[in-house]
């Protein structure tokens, strides 16, 4: 479902959305896809920013586990 609302940009801006959108695109799909990309890399980098504590958090456990995992390995 769609809520209209009302929105205040500035003319360039605007000028350039609708150079961006082209003739025959809708303002409002415009801005609703940049809306969407927009909250989509917020989420990627919020995701990404928790992934990086917890590989942080376990950094020194994982380098044990791996230099112990190297030791078994034969010489070349």
């Amino acid at each position: 479902m769609r809520v209209k609302t009302s929105i205040t940009l500035a003319r360039d801006t605007l000028r350039a959305m609708d150079r961006a959108a082209g003739k025959r695109a809708n303002r409002s799909r415009l801005i609703e896809a940049a809306i969407n990309e927009f909250l989509a890399r917020r989420m990627r980098a919020s995701r990404d920013a928790r992934d990086l504590d917890i590989l942080n958090r376990a950094a020194d456990q994982l380098n044990d586990e791996m230099h112990d995992v190297l030791a078994y390995q034969a010489k070349i």
